[in-house]
């Protein structure tokens, strides 16, 4: 049985957020027993909800490039790059990738993971807009900066749609912006 989350909405005057944010669901024991997984489907699919989210992540940011962290963040980080006129960068769990520029392991709320940067895709300097649709320990926020970095371009800002508060994953992304549209 899933039920709403109660979210709030970083900017209240953002009435598109705020209805976007009514789309979001609570699932739990997904993906594992103890896990309670944020479902951002409902929103994705909802026209106004994409858009208002899409918009809101890009504002107010100076970005030549969107990477967006798999699976989700290639979704809103593609629309967010499409919307901003730049071009898009998919960050891959491991083995998806013919040529990969570097990789970067790290923990997980539950368990262990790999990111990975495509060869050919960032230039020493360019501004990224790193996006993913929950922050949630900050493992993967902190692996996608760290390999943004060592492709030697700079982090614009990290990107999120639902920041998970009590899991305290803003605490390991310091020194970076992070900006987090709703939060649980």
């Amino acid at each position: 049985m899933t039920e709403q989350v109660a979210v709030q909405v970083t900017d209240e005057s953002d009435l598109d957020l705020r209805r976007a944010a009514a789309l979001i669901r609570e699932v739990p024991d997904f993906p594992e027993p103890g896990v309670l997984f944020r479902d951002i489907s409902p929103m994705l699919a909802d026209g106004a909800g994409l858009r208002a989210v899409v918009s809101a992540l890009g504002r107010d940011c100076e970005f030549d490039v969107v990477a967006g962290v798999e699976a989700r963040g290639f979704l809103v980080g593609a629309a967010v790059a499409q919307a901003f006129g730049t071009g898009v960068i998919g960050l891959r769990k491991p083995g998806k990738l013919p040529v990969v520029a570097d990789r970067v392991d790290y923990e997980l709320e539950y368990g262990r993971a790999t990111l990975e940067l495509p060869a050919d895709t960032l230039r020493s300097g360019q501004r990224v807009l790193i996006v993913d649709d929950v922050l949630a320990t900050g493992g993967t926020l902190g692996a996608a900066c760290r390999l943004v970095r060592q492709a030697g371009a700079e982090v614009a800002a990290a990107a999120v749609v639902l920041e998970l508060t009590a899991l305290e994953g803003r605490d390991k992304l310091m020194g970076e912006e992070v900006r987090a549209l709703l939060q649980a």
